[in-house]
This record gives C-alpha cells, structure tokens and sequence, in this order.
C-alpha cells in the first residue's frame, strides 16, 4: 500500500485583492500541512483571482502574480501544491497552473481548452496551449517548463485537467491515462447553475474510473467578482468512486476536502481492465521529474473525512428551490462585504418581487449566522458598525435591511399591510412614504408645459411610469444616508418584455433576482410560506403576497390592473423566452411548439403572445442594457453583460412576425 494524502480546496477569493487572496491561500496551506496533506490542489487563477476580466492582460497583474507565486513557494516545504496566474509566454497569454513541490518550482500546465460560451470569455484574455506542444520561460534567472507536461514526483506521476480541459470530447486525460499519469488534478472556476453539480460529478468520478487515475477537483467559492457565484464542491475520486466531496455554499473564506488515495491500488486496477493500451514511447520533453518524499499520512487518529454523505437540502425534491436560496443568499453576503456596503434598501411594494428580496436576505442573515456565529459574521464585515449586539437573524437584518412602502394614490391597503407584515417578519426598519404630493407635483407641472391636462386616456403609460420613477429619489436618498446598497426588484421576466419603469422599479446597485424567472419567484414564496429551506422555518407571514394577483398599482383602483393583464400569463411568457431567447427559435417554431406543450389554450391567443413577446422583447434591449448588476443562475440569463448579447436596434422580427400572422390566420 502506497498511500497518498490528497487535498482540494475550494477558496473565495477576489479579483485584485493582492494581500487578501495571499493571506488565504497560505491559510489553506498552513491547514494542510497540519492535516498531514501532501498534495493539495488549488482552484483555478486562484492568485490573480479569476475575474480579472481584461485586466488579465494587464503587465501589473502579471507580474504581480508572479511575485505571490514566489512569496508562497517557500510555504510548500513538504507538498506538492498547485498555484493558477496567466503566463505570458512568445507574446500569448496562457491560463496556466504552477506545479510547486517542497520548496521548488517544477514548472507550468496550460490550459488547452478555453471556455468561451455563456459567462465567459477566456478566449478574449488567453490563447489555448495546443496539445503535445511544451516551450520555455526563463523567470528569476532560470528555465522553467511550460505546456502539455507530465510531473513525476517522487516516483508518482501528475497530470492537468484545467476546468474547461474536462468538459469536452476530447479530454487531455485521455492522454494522460495512456501515459501513465495517477493523479489527475483538475484547478478549477466552475460557475454554478441549477443541476450542474451531477455534470461535474460525472466527469470526475468517470474520469477517474476510465482513466484509472485518482482524480482531484478544486473549486472556487462564493461570489468572487460580482455577477457569477461558485459552489464550491470539492471533490476526490478514484477507480470510479467517490472517496470524499465538499459541501457548497460555504460561508467560510476557504474550505479542504481531504482524501488518501492509495497509488498501487490504483495501478493494479488500471492494469487489469483488458481494453487500456497505454503509450510506451514517450514524447521528449514531456516528463518533468523531480525528487520527492511523499509523507506517510498519518496515523488513524488523524485520518480525513469519509465520504461526504448529501446535506437534507441536496436530498431535497425541492433541490431548485434550495440551491436558488442558498446561492443567492451566500452572494448577497460576499456582494455586501466585497463592496464596503453597510447594509440593503429596498423598495418593498408588498409585491411578489420585493418579497422575494427582502426574505432573500434574511434568509441571507439566518444562513450566516448559523454557520459563522455572531462573531464570524462581525469579523466578515468590520466596516459594519453596530453588529456586536446581532445575535438573532432578527437583530442582524434590522441592523442591514432598510425597507420603505412609497404610496401613490393608486396604492391599496392590501399592499401596504403586506409590506408591513413583511418588514415586521424579516424584521427591517421600514418606512412608509407618501409620495402622491411628488406624483401630482410633476403632473401639474409637465401639463402646464404642455398646455392641457393629462388624462388616462390619452396618457397612460407617462401616467404609469411617473409614479415609480418619482419612489426613486427617496429610496436612494436611504440609501445614501446609510451608505448601503439599493436592491433592485426586476425578475427576468419583467426584464424580457421591458415590463420595467427604467429609473424606476429598476434603480438599484444591484438586481439579486434579475436571473430569475416570475412564475419561479412566486412559486418559491409558496415554498418558503408552506415548507421552507432545509433545517429553517417555514415563513407563513407570506400568505399575505401568495395570495394575491400580481400588480404593479400604477392605474387607478377601478382599472384592476394586473401585470399579466398587461403582458400574459407569467407561465406562457416565461414558456415563450425559453424557446425564443435561450433556443433562439424564430416566432412560427415557438407558437407551433408552444401549441403542442398548452393544448387546451386557444391557438390563436397563444400566437398574439408569441408575437408580443418578440416585439416586446425586440424594442427593450436598451433597458436590459441598463440593468443593475445581476447574479447568474442558469443558462436561461438575459445579462448582455455576461450571457444574451442582442443589437439595441434591430428589424424587430418584422418579417417573422408577419409569417406568423400569416399562419395563424391572425
């Protein structure tokens, strides 16, 4: 028996934050040295941070990852541990991965595939490292090997899987299993999305098992630069089992998932299975060998966890549901304290919307509490005053939740007594502002300019829209006042259609559930009043939203105004922006398809949806242009910053349109 402590950690780190991103990082090596590891794995660009964006191509970042590097090779005496930073090499920058091994650097993988779909765009910043092909750098004085390179250490031979290395057809491990590599380690940035984890765990216990390797998985945690949201979710496979796997959503700043991998078993296994023909003749150049004593681990006293056994949430049917709760309550959290923020506002109609933000962050504070403790949670965020004495969810979100009900003289009293069971359930500091005297203000004056008075008839959608843009000063004056962040309300439905007032319901610093879909939201609030997330209380207050028609309370009372009245049911519209935004299904495919799916709906109703669904969609780009920042959830983001790029002017879908018309006799 040969036995091996291996290690992956997963670390939230922060594009840029030089000293921070090193202080972790020498943390997690300080642990696993005490845990007796002796290979530990790192996630990907884990010095520079990942989402450095185009400031990876900047020379400062470069060099700048290159002094961490050398300030942290010296604390590896004792391991092998893996290091991420971009290397410019013949005037190409590459995502590469540092192999240092007790004290001494060996030398660079690079990454071969580069992920260049959805949220990213490595293929902007680097250039993919062609299989079979190594080079040189010289840094500090010496040559140091760089490219598609086998490390054998110690007698035990290493090789990369880069992230997006893994996703694809043609895997470097393949080669590498040929070769003779047992251990594969894969640096990875994998964002989350709903569902997500079983793809990664396919790949990395398969892997293991066809490749005959053992297999490390390191992740990145948190919200590290703003829009994207990492799970975390180490892994250690071998032989086609799972031997332990991190938990997700971790609140800590870095988390290690240990195992002992046992290398003869490993080779004694690969060499049974009829089928491997391994590659005899090896390429010059490709193995990079260096002495190594690997380190018995240690004794039985000191052994690493088992297994991981699923928490009761991932168990869950309701596993959408728990992951939407505790992705973006942990990137609320790192959003406040990465940004100096001091707290939220939010605008609370006693809508759907609103809601489902403001418990998003109490359940925000109820997670944090629980797994940091007060003192934790006042030490993750010092520039909070006030927050020694929060000792309850309760304590903890009146200190940095504000919330205000902002009256017009179409506001009923249904919302106002939601929003104020809210605020009192969560328990905020809430206002409730009168702001009619500003609505009639502007009227009175715009229709003096005008020379008439303004009347519904002729003038409903300035009438509408003067109402949530005048709730918008005030808010952001609360949140000037108390130096904190204004959430925005706007879903992604809403986004699709531009059912928005810009400067309006959509002014905010931040939009936490833009990603996500209006029929999803009011399912979830039904979730949260009846059962809850896992280990957490149902939240029954929540009646007082669930039970009512969604309405945005711009028209007068007598106009009964609902939001699906306005648009169409929330179900068909978030069924339409399936087929048409993330399957980008021309108009005639999504109603014929559409047709199939709600075979009781009237045919031509459903064509009118599909049609103004694309007109609606086509002349309000400019409004999701402009939306506040938003976390991404799934692949079915509207952000053009980060995931459905549309032209601002376009033709509209005229053409399609009218071939529609035409077809279904409209």
């Amino acid at each position: 028996m040969n036995l091996v402590r291996a290690a992956a950690a997963v670390v939230n780190q922060t594009p840029l934050d030089w000293e921070g991103n090193e202080r972790r990082i020498r943390e997690v090596l300080a642990s696993a040295r005490e845990r007796g590891v002796s290979l530990l794995v790192l996630p990907e660009l884990c010095l520079p941070g990942y989402g450095c964006e185009d400031a990876h191509l900047g020379l400062g970042v470069q060099r700048e990852s290159l002094r961490m590097l050398q300030a942290l090779i010296p604390e590896t005496r004792g391991l092998v541990a893996t290091f991420g930073l971009p290397i410019l090499h013949r005037k190409a920058l590459f995502n590469a991965v540092a192999l240092v091994a007790d004290g001494r650097l060996l030398g660079f993988g690079a990454k071969q595939n580069l992920a260049g779909d959805g949220i990213h765009y490595e293929p902007r910043w680097f250039k993919p490292w062609p299989a079979g092909a190594r080079g040189e750098i010289e840094w500090n004085g010496e040559r140091f090997p760089i490219g598609d390179l086998i490390f054998e250490t110690g007698g035990i031979r290493l090789g990369f899987e880069i992230c997006e290395d893994a996703w694809v057809a043609e895997r470097p491990g393949a080669a590498l299993s040929r070769e003779g590599v047992d251990f594969i380690l894969n640096p990875s940035a994998s964002h989350f999305a709903f569902g997500k984890l079983e793809t990664r765990k396919g790949f990395v216990v398969e892997g293991s098992r066809a490749f005959g390797v053992g297999y490390i998985y390191a992740n990145l945690l948190g919200n590290e630069a703003g829009r994207t949201i990492y799970d975390g979710g180490a892994m250690i496979a071998c032989g086609g089992k799972l031997l332990a796997e991190g938990r997700r959503f971790g609140f800590s700043d870095w988390e290690l998932t240990v195992a002992d991998l046992d290398v003869e078993l490993t080779r004694t296994t690969q060499a049974r299975i009829a089928s491997f023909r391994p590659d005899l003749a090896e390429p010059p150049g490709r193995t990079v060998r260096a002495p190594f004593v690997w380190p018995a681990p240690p004794d039985a006293s000191t052994q690493p966890e088992k297994t991981r056994t699923a928490s009761d949430w991932e168990r869950s049917p309701q596993l959408k549901e728990e992951e939407f709760t505790r992705a973006v309550s942990l990137a609320l959290f790192d959003y406040l304290r990465k940004s100096h923020s001091n707290g939220f506002v939010v605008s609370l109609s006693g809508g759907a919307d609103s809601t489902a933000v403001v418990c998003l962050v109490a359940l925000m504070a109820e997670l944090a509490l629980a797994e940091l403790g007060a003192e934790g949670v006042a030490k993750k965020l010092p520039h909070v005053s006030g927050l020694a004495g929060a000792r309850t969810p309760r304590d903890l979100v009146r200190r940095l939740l504000t919330t205000a009900y902002q009256a017009t003289a179409n506001s009923s009293t249904v919302t106002r007594d939601a929003a104020r069971t809210i605020a009192d359930m969560a328990g905020t500091e809430h206002f409730e502002l009168d702001v009619e005297p500003l609505v009639r203000g502007y009227v009175d004056l715009i229709s003096k300019a005008e020379g008439r008075a303004l009347d519904w008839r002729h003038d409903d959608i300035a009438l509408q829209n003067v109402q949530a843009r005048v709730r918008n000063p005030g808010i952001w004056m609360l949140a000037n006042l108390r130096g904190a962040l204004l959430l925005a309300p706007s879903n992604r439905s809403e986004a699709a259609a531009g059912y928005a007032t810009m400067d309006g319901d959509t002014a905010g610093g931040l939009s936490p559930i833009a990603g996500i879909d209006k029929a999803f939201l009011r399912h979830w609030l039904g979730w949260l009043e009846a059962n809850g997330p896992a280990g957490l209380a149902p939240m029954p207050e929540l009646d007082c939203v669930t039970k009512q028609r969604s309405t945005p309370e711009l028209r007068p009372p007598g106009a009964s105004q609902t939001s699906e009245g306005d648009l169409m049911p929330f179900p068909i519209l978030d069924a339409i922006e399936k087929l048409a935004i993330r399957d980008k299904l021309p108009p005639l495919e999504v109603w014929e398809r559409l047709a199939l799916t709600e075979s009781g709906a009237d045919r031509l109703q459903l064509a009118r949806w599909v049609d103004r669904f694309f007109r609606l969609f086509a002349r309000n780009q400019w409004k999701r242009e402009r939306y506040a920042p938003s976390f991404h959830l799934d692949d079915e983001s509207l952000d053009p910053k980060s995931w459905c790029r549309f032209p601002i002017l376009s033709g509209g879908f005229e053409k399609e349109l009218e071939e529609l018309r035409r077809v279904a006799g409209k």
